[in-house]
């Protein structure tokens, strides 16, 4: 991932790309840019803003170590691999006075985006559940988290975010099916503060990659597919209906579907964008720390469930 910031920085009007540290590997190796052997190497280039894509247990103390050298920074989803850490990078960075950041990139998808305008709008009226897929092979980069932390992430925030509704409680099952230690499946029932029913399906284990994201509410469905960067609306039926059969039959029909035609820009450049206006208090749109912590607590929360087999409700410790 650090080499796709690596390419979006290097193209981002108003940022000049000026070095890489690599913790794992040493050195950043391929990356066309000046690479760095510490992270005091990293920093005595004078850095005015920093991403953080490393793997999410080196979060912590890479990244208290820029909220004390005053340098603003992008921290790559998940922001930590615990709420009690993730509560103490926020405090860092607020405490810093400077401006951190989580990169919950699916926020600058296009169809998200514009599916919670039309949320905002009341296009569905009443949100009865929102439904996620996120499934596909196993990528061989994590080795540290399991798909709750690394994927179920997304959903959690991105679910939040178009509703704009926290989650009140999760019950979930996970499994262990190709050896490795952490979870590699998991499956979600949450109730959100709004009143309405989140539903996550996340593995490791599918040939088939999905990223699928269903809002259905009173009048009809929004569908969002973060791969393709589609949005299609599914109408509640109005048409009278004919048959007897289906005239006895009380729930809603199929209505018209439309695909809406929308900008689709790189969410990454977005993101980026996003980030480097927030350091320059031109008020972009950065995801906090504060709420990628909230996220790890529902993640944790899902964690719980599925290890005790009942349904937790989340707490979320004030900063």
């Amino acid at each position: 991932m650090g080499r796709h910031h690596a390419r979006v920085l290097d193209l981002l009007p108003g940022v000049t790309l000026v070095g890489a540290y690599d913790p794992e590997a040493g050195a950043g190796a391929g990356l066309p840019i000046p690479t760095c052997r510490s992270l005091d190497e990293l920093l005595d280039l004078g850095l005015d803003l920093a991403v953080m894509a490393t793997p999410t247990t080196s979060h912590l103390e890479l990244g208290l170590r820029l909220a004390d050298a005053g340098v603003p920074t992008l921290i790559e989803k998940p922001v930590a691999t615990s709420v009690a850490e993730a509560y103490q990078l926020a405090r860092a960075f607020r405490d810093a006075g400077i401006v951190g950041g989580v990169g919950h990139i699916e926020r600058f998808n296009p169809a998200l985006q514009e599916m919670r305008r039309r949320l905002d709008k009341g296009q569905l009226g009443e949100i009865y559940q929102v439904a996620t897929r996120r499934t596909g092979p196993f990528p061989e980069r994590i080795a540290d988290v399991g798909v709750v932390l690394d994927l179920a992430t997304h959903d959690i925030d991105l679910t939040s975010w178009v509703t704009r509704s926290a989650y009140r409680s999760v019950s979930a099952q996970s499994a262990h099916r190709s050896g490795r230690r952490h979870e590699d499946l998991v499956a979600v029932v949450a109730a959100l503060d709004d009143g309405s029913v989140a539903n996550h399906l996340v593995n490791w284990l599918s040939p088939l990659k999905e990223r699928i994201t269903v809002v259905n509410g009173e009048r009809g469905s929004l569908v969002a597919d973060t791969l393709t960067m589609d949005l299609t609306f599914f109408a509640n039926g109005v048409a009278p209906v004919e048959w007897e059969t289906m005239r006895s039959f009380k729930g809603v029909v199929q209505g018209d579907m439309i695909r809406y035609a929308i900008p689709k820009p790189e969410p990454l450049l977005v993101e980026l964008g996003a980030f480097r206006d927030s350091v320059l208090g031109l008020g972009g749109d950065t995801v906090s720390v504060l709420e990628g912590a909230r996220v790890v607590a529902v993640a944790e929360a899902m964690q719980e469930s599925a290890r005790t087999g009942a349904t937790v409700t989340v707490v979320e410790p004030d900063c």
